[in-house]
């Protein structure tokens, strides 16, 4: 993996397309049709060689774009607003909730062994962490457990790349020696986990879920495994993601949904999500760019955790987007979030992007009074969404005592704005199409990365670099308008989902109820920048006083 500044350069790979391709640009402006002809010829500028049915299948996205740039040109920014060029989330006058680090765990009652042991697959990481602790169960019996539920559900849920068996029944033995010592690291001691296919470990291929990097091995461990196997977790397997980050379809097939196998496990997260809800793992790492992680813990009832950009190292990760990748964990409750993210976050030299920021969290909170919880007034009253259980989800947290105040979303064009994922993705992934061979991914139909990728080479340096000026601004829209709120809670799926992977807000995703057909449904909690800490003790609040994240499919299958 190259250094992050390096990294970053790429995106002005194109830009210099943008002295020939304004013309092009403002042909669409002034309503010109963009025709097949035309992307052909502006091809030759960059030496790409689209066929004709490519070129095609970009016409519609190069016209939408054109009106994306008109919306950025009417803001009218003034020369003073700096474009984020590195991106740093961090607002003019901003003041973190967390001013120092703690991290205190929820007294809990003694564990016992089940009599059943199949029914330690729905144990979370903190109970199984205790039954480690006082010796009830060894990390090799634990590790093999997983590893075998891990075999006999991958068939049907195909969420497993590749499984490290040897690497962990080595490491299990480790941990067992270490604690039968009494060299105790802390409750991940022990403990299996997966990580998405997009981490590397150098014993392993990294695949990124895609047929072009499929026999790929990196010779560098990913910092956050680094740290986890510092903590005492036995890594067993490198799990699916939709190919380059992209949905729940790999080179492999489509990785589904324990509750409706006739379903998707939706991503790009696809086999951290599926295996944690399957009682597969206890835990499992994902990454989220826009929605990768909220996504697939909505639909499989995982609780996951985007935390804010910055937070956690992307060193050994697969590069989306420098400016919105960001890594968090998928787990069975938001105290186990809490405990894998205190393990996982820090600054990193490795990775540039990294700032620094306290983490303090006390899970012994009980109620709500005294919080004041903003909540998005429009997508709530938008019975498109899942209105009903969200609007219970907003009774609850008054129950719980929370004085509950209405937000509205920022003025700036936060969609125009996200034209710098597909800059950024198109630059990371320019290679494929140098060399013709996003042609052998799964996926090749408009909405998919191949097709991405291509028109994303007609985005103008100018234009993104205005959306980042204008992103600027929605950045500190955002944080004026949210202080002197704790948190605020959103629809999973809504406008609030694309603003905050743009701002670099964490959420922790978690199950409210179930739909009509008997599949989980999901809420967000958002916290303030670097606001870890008060958010997950909001959620985990909530959590407590309902039983969802209790429930488990059936696997009946």
């Amino acid at each position: 993996m190259k250094n992050n500044n390096l990294k970053y350069i790429t995106i002005f790979t194109i830009s210099g397309l943008s002295f020939v391709l304004g013309a092009f640009v403002m042909k669409a402006v002034d309503r010109t049709p963009i025709t097949v002809p035309i992307v052909l010829e502006a091809q030759k500028i960059s030496n790409f060689n689209f066929s004709p049915a490519q070129a095609d299948s970009m016409l519609n996205y190069l016209d939408a774009r054109s009106k994306d740039y008109q919306e950025l040109r009417a803001l009218k920014m003034p020369n003073s607003v700096v474009p984020s060029l590195t991106f740093n989330p961090i607002p003019q006058g901003f003041v973190p909730q967390d001013k120092t680090n703690g991290f205190v765990l929820a007294k809990t009652a003694p564990v016992k062994l089940p009599a059943n042991k199949d029914d330690l697959a729905f144990y979370t990481v903190r109970q199984l962490g205790e039954l480690l602790r006082t010796k009830q169960v060894t990390s090799v019996e634990l590790t093999r457990f997983f590893i075998e539920r891990l075999k006999k559900y991958n068939t049907r849920l195909l969420f497993v790349i590749t499984l490290t068996e040897e690497y962990a029944m080595k490491r299990a033995a480790k941990a067992d020696a270490e604690i039968k010592s009494g060299h105790y690291r802390g409750i991940l001691h022990g403990i299996p986990y997966g990580v998405k296919d997009l981490l590397a470990q150098k014993d392993y291929k990294t695949t990124f879920g895609a047929v072009p990097f499929k026999d790929q091995q990196l010779n560098t461990d990913a910092t956050v495994i680094t740290k986890l196997e510092e903590a005492g977790a036995v890594m067993v397997a490198k799990l699916t993601l939709g190919e380059l980050a992209q949905g729940d379809v790999w080179f492999g097939g489509q990785t589904k949904n324990p509750w409706d196998i006739t379903r998707g496990s939706s991503g790009s997260s696809a086999g951290p999500a599926s295996a944690v809800s399957a009682g597969c793992l206890p835990f499992a790492i994902g990454s989220e760019t826009l929605g990768s992680i909220v996504s697939p813990s909505t639909e499989c009832g995982d609780t996951g955790l985007r935390p804010s950009f910055g937070r956690i190292s992307k060193y050994g990760a697969m590069a989306l987007s420098w400016s919105m990748d960001k890594l968090g964990p998928i787990t069975r409750s938001v105290e186990d979030c809490a405990i894998v993210f205190n393990t996982i976050h820090g600054v990193d030299p490795k990775d540039l992007s990294t700032i620094p920021a306290s983490f303090n969290y006390n899970g012994n909170g009980k109620d709500l009074k005294g919080w004041k919880i903003g909540y998005l007034k429009a997508s709530f009253t938008n019975r498109s969404l899942n209105y009903k259980n969200d609007s219970i989800t907003l009774n609850k947290l008054k129950e719980l005592g929370a004085e509950l105040i209405p937000l509205e979303m920022p003025k700036i064009p936060a969609t125009a704005v996200g034209l710098m994922l597909d800059a950024e993705a198109g630059a990371a992934f320019q290679d494929l199409l140098l060399n013709h061979r996003e042609d052998g991914m799964v996926l090749q139909g408009k909405n998919a990365w191949p097709n991405t990728f291509r028109w994303a080479q007609f985005i103008p340096a100018t234009e993104y670099i205005n959306a980042s000026r204008a992103r600027t601004l929605l950045v500190q829209e955002w944080y004026e308008q949210l202080k002197g709120l704790d948190i605020y809670v959103a629809p999973s799926f809504s406008s609030n989902l694309r603003l905050t992977n743009l701002t670099g807000n964490p959420c922790v995703v978690l199950p409210n109820g179930f739909n009509q057909r008997g599949r989980p449904t999901s809420i967000t909690f958002m916290g303030q920048l670097f606001g870890e800490g008060k958010l997950l003790q909001a959620a985990g609040i909530y959590q407590n006083a309902t039983d969802f994240h209790t429930k488990h499919p059936a696997l009946n299958f």
